[in-house]
């Protein structure tokens, strides 16, 4: 039997990605390219459409030459991206979403939060789609920026005879074929999947009470009439994107997904030697994706409200099953801000050029040191922080909050740094365990954390999540799990395999398992109490100011 080759394409917030797979799950071939950002005001993050596709065809070619493969040898192909909002007109070029007025600047990051205001009205309304949105929409979601957008670039909207999620724009790009992927539509739009017997139907009355009411017109045309399943094939590739990306005409291109639900995928079917899954068993089992921000899938048989947490969403991620997803707004990007605003960044950057290492392990080399022979998560007993710089995604659902930190001393020392990169670390994680805990308080019964992103590569972040978590995390085989998710979904849109879970779990392997230390238990009971009286702590501070 030949061996069959799969690619799965990343767009990520700074780059495109691409990787090869073959049907056991094996990376051959892996290669990124930068994309570019705007940031045309405060809290706006702009990218273009046309400069996202260069990337990815930039990226696919440099991945096929790391393989030693011809673009002809890929059986099949799936796009997973940031849930960014894409404007289109009706020649498919691309139409500004930006106040600089640059048609080039026609997507509105994922990160973007210009929307707060039109969020905060959607959820007045108190409209029955939010309960599967963990009961309030957040300025990342997509009808409140094409709510912003309908109000203060009028041109632009009424020009606009397309809006894709990113993904979705990816495959349209790709295959001529319009249609929309239940996974972005149902996450980010409040597509609701579980009506019209599992096929998924809009809310005429959601998007009239809001103010967008004429996106439903034509059938919602300019929106998505046609919404398909993960799993199934979208088109082919047509000649013209073969030519751009590389590739061969008419490979199959699977329906796209947003990319830490491909993440999900390419996790949650993770086994360890002699181990087997069932639906049941999924239900023990978190996604930990981390990055610039981090998410948190968890899948379930029945619909789980949990508040504050997005979803249920039904068949957005497993076909037949509810994905339920947490998330911190910002993990990575808040201990890189941690790091780079210290006035000892630039003295440990210069330092690690030297000796060849990166910054965080210099600072991992300095915590072992100050904790000898003490525990090292004890070194922040006096030190603790909030990480809500960019508000809160789950579960407290609310953008407006802010970070805070309580025990600085004045020192501005590279261990003192350490110490902040540490305290930093932990919080983050106890933002984890505190979705956990809203998710096991309304029917999980999370035990097992699947871990990928940059930050599964520092030593120091695993041991602080699993000690702080209390459970144990497993590291896949293959740590590069969004586009082996996205490979997972080329390859059953390939017909490869009979179904998205049949290839989770035969493309999916556990290399490495980590336990928490009992020992650290009660240090984190005890600062998680700290963690969560921050909170109250920040709502008396607005309380006394008259805000809030």
């Amino acid at each position: 039997m030949s061996r069959a080759f799969f690619l799965g394409v990343d767009v990520g917030t700074g780059s495109a990605r691409a990787g090869i797979f073959d049907e056991a799950g094996m990376m051959l071939g892996a290669a990124s390219h930068a994309i570019d950002s705007y940031r045309p005001a405060e809290d706006f993050v702009e990218q273009s459409s046309e400069n996202i596709w260069q990337a990815c065809g930039i990226a696919i070619r440099a991945a096929l030459t790391e393989a030693a493969l011809r673009g002809e040898q890929i059986s099949g192909l799936c796009f997973d991206a940031t849930c960014s909002l894409v404007a289109l007109d009706a020649n498919d070029e691309p139409v500004s979403v930006s106040p600089s007025g640059n048609a080039a600047q026609n997507v509105i990051v994922w990160m973007d939060h210009r929307a707060i205001a039109e969020a905060d009205e959607i959820n007045r309304t108190g409209h029955e789609v939010l309960r599967y949105v963990g009961g309030v929409t957040s300025p990342e979601m997509e009808t409140p920026k094409l709510l912003w957008l309908k109000r203060h670039l009028p041109a632009s909207f009424a020009k606009a005879a397309r809006f894709f999620d990113l993904p979705d724009f990816l495959s349209y790009r790709a295959t001529g074929v319009d249609s929309r992927s239940h996974c972005t539509t149902v996450c980010k739009w409040t597509y609701l999947g579980h009506e019209n017997e599992g096929r998924g139907a809009w809310s005429r009355s959601y998007f009239e009470q809001i103010g967008l009411g004429e996106l439903l017109q034509h059938d919602a045309q300019r929106i998505g009439s046609v919404v398909r399943p993960l799993g199934e094939r979208v088109g082919e590739l047509t000649p013209h994107a073969a030519n751009e990306l590389g590739l061969s005409p008419r490979i199959p291109v699977a329906v796209s997904v947003i990319d830490a639900h491909a993440g999900g995928i390419g996790l949650l079917g993770g086994t360890l030697p002699g181990e087997s899954l069932d639906e049941r068993a999924f239900e023990t089992r978190l996604a930990l994706i981390g990055g610039t921000s981090s998410c948190h899938m968890a899948v379930s048989r029945e619909a789980r409200f949990v508040k504050g947490v997005w979803g249920p969403y039904y068949s957005a991620m497993i076909p037949g099953m509810w994905l339920t997803e947490g998330g911190q707004s910002a993990t990575g990007a808040l201990i890189d801000h941690v790091l780079q605003s210290h006035a000892r960044y630039a003295e440990l950057t210069n330092l690690a050029a030297t000796r060849k290492t990166s910054v965080y392990a210099l600072l991992n080399e300095r915590l072992a040191a100050l904790a000898a022979p003490e525990a090292p998560w004890t070194l922040t007993r006096e030190l603790h922080v909030l990480p809500d710089h960019h508000g809160n995604r789950s579960p407290r659902a609310d953008p407006t909050l802010r970070g805070m930190i309580s025990g600085l001393k004045l020192s501005s020392t590279v261990d003192q740094l350490a110490l902040e990169y540490l305290a930093t670390i932990q919080a983050i994680a106890h933002g984890t365990r505190h979705i956990i805990d809203a998710m096991n308080d309304s029917g999980y019964r999370i035990s097992t954390v699947i871990v990928t992103g940059g930050d599964s590569k520092n030593p120091v972040f695993l041991r602080e999540h699993a000690d702080v978590l209390g459970a144990r995390l497993l590291l896949p085989r293959e740590p590069e799990a969004v586009l082996l998710g996205s490979a997972m979904l080329a390859a059953r849109a390939a017909n490869q395999f009979p179904s998205v879970i049949a290839a989770m779990t035969q493309m999916g392997q556990i290399a490495h398992v980590i336990e928490p230390n009992p020992s650290a238990r009660a240090f984190h009971e005890a600062k998680h109490r700290v963690f969560l009286r921050m909170h109250e702590d920040q709502l008396a501070y607005r309380r006394e100011m008259g805000h809030g």
